[in-house]
């Protein structure tokens, strides 16, 4: 069999496994639990399935771009993407997220690679910590001080909208006036957003910023050399 066959079958496996892992975890840790099979090889609408979508409002057909705020699992998926010396898994383990109405998360990412070390899939839990924050805003009820406001569940954003968010945060004072520097920094945080994994995002970035799409390769190739100053991955 080939190579060209192989690896496609191998992913469709290995799909088939996490999708029934998805459901049985599911099943064990409960509504407060958000629990997200993506397919990497097409960002636009990457969610496979979704355990608990409610507490970031996303739904199967969902973009990658449409998770938590502040998600370190994008980093995962970069070193992916730019080291296939190896078809382990890249894991990010407990870190701190936002839900896009703000509430806190505790994540964790896992990206699989298949036998030639591409990134196919990545397995994301977020739990929703708002529990917490529930129970003491009755303390402080009881205390005669302010509660917290409830959370709200937002309508799930657009492609357009989610680039342009991202964007806006990597420029938070606009664009007029930014220096090289500044622009370089700019991509970086755009790129640890994930806005390049998707189509179209070196070309919004590239617009925002006044400059060519082939500069905004440039960038990424400095914040490469920077973050790998011997040339190794």
């Amino acid at each position: 069999m080939k190579v060209s066959e192989v690896l496609p079958a191998e992913r469709k496996l290995i799909l088939n496994v996490l999708h029934s892992t998805l459901k049985m975890l599911s099943n064990a840790v409960g509504p407060h639990t958000e629990i997200v099979l993506h397919d990497l090889a097409n960002p636009d609408r990457s969610i496979l399935a979704i355990a608990n979508g409610h507490i970031t409002g996303r739904r199967v057909g969902g973009s990658v771009l449409g998770g938590p705020r502040q998600d370190s699992g994008f980093i995962a998926v970069r070193r992916a993407m730019e080291d296939h010396s190896s078809s382990d898994p890249i894991m990010v383990e407990n870190y701190s997220t936002l839900a896009p109405d703000g509430r806190p998360l505790r994540s964790s990412t896992v990206v699989y690679r298949d036998s030639s070390g591409q990134p196919f899939a990545s397995l994301c839990i977020n739990a929703d910590l708002s529990g917490i924050a529930a129970a003491h805003a009755v303390l402080a009820g009881i205390l005669g001080l302010e509660g917290a406001p409830e959370p709200r569940v937002d309508e799930p954003r657009d492609m357009e909208q989610l680039m342009a968010e991202i964007i806006q945060g990597a420029c938070p004072g606009g664009v007029a006036g930014m220096k090289k520097p500044q622009k370089v920094e700019a991509v970086r945080q755009m790129q640890d957003r994930g806005i390049f994994i998707v189509k179209g995002g070196i070309e919004k970035a590239a617009a925002a910023l006044g400059v060519t799409r082939y500069t905004i390769y440039n960038y990424l190739e400095q914040i490469r050399a920077t973050e790998n100053p011997s040339g190794q991955e």
